[in-house]
């Protein structure tokens, strides 16, 4: 399994910024995919998931400003985000857990929001 990021850059804060990730091969069966974030000196932490029946759920620092989605085939999604806020500031990391549980991660993008 292969997840490809794609999105992230550099925005000033109150902007916005859309992320995506790409799994692969096609019909991968998953459970749930998303998006966590590793700030410097800190964890990684979940920012977003969404379940193969199509809930999601959001860190509470991001609820009401981003929203994840994916395309129809399922096997794309996105991370929209609003009002970015220079703590937004991290390498965001696409996640993927798979039907056997076993967890796939992508390379990183970094995200940076200046003030």
């Amino acid at each position: 399994v292969q997840l490809v990021e794609s999105g992230g850059g550099l925005v000033q804060a109150g902007g916005s910024l859309r992320l995506s990730c790409a799994a692969s091969p096609i019909g991968f069966s998953y459970n749930s995919m998303g998006w966590y974030r590793q700030a410097p000196g800190k964890q990684r932490e979940l920012v977003a998931t969404i379940t193969s029946g199509g809930g999601s759920n959001y860190a509470d620092s991001v609820r009401g400003r981003f929203t994840i989605s994916r395309d129809g085939a399922k096997t794309v999604v996105s991370l929209q985000m609003n009002s970015l806020k220079p703590e937004d500031t991290a390498v965001y990391y696409c996640h993927a857990q798979g039907v056997s549980r076993m967890n796939y991660w992508g390379q990183g993008t970094q995200v940076t929001v200046s003030s």
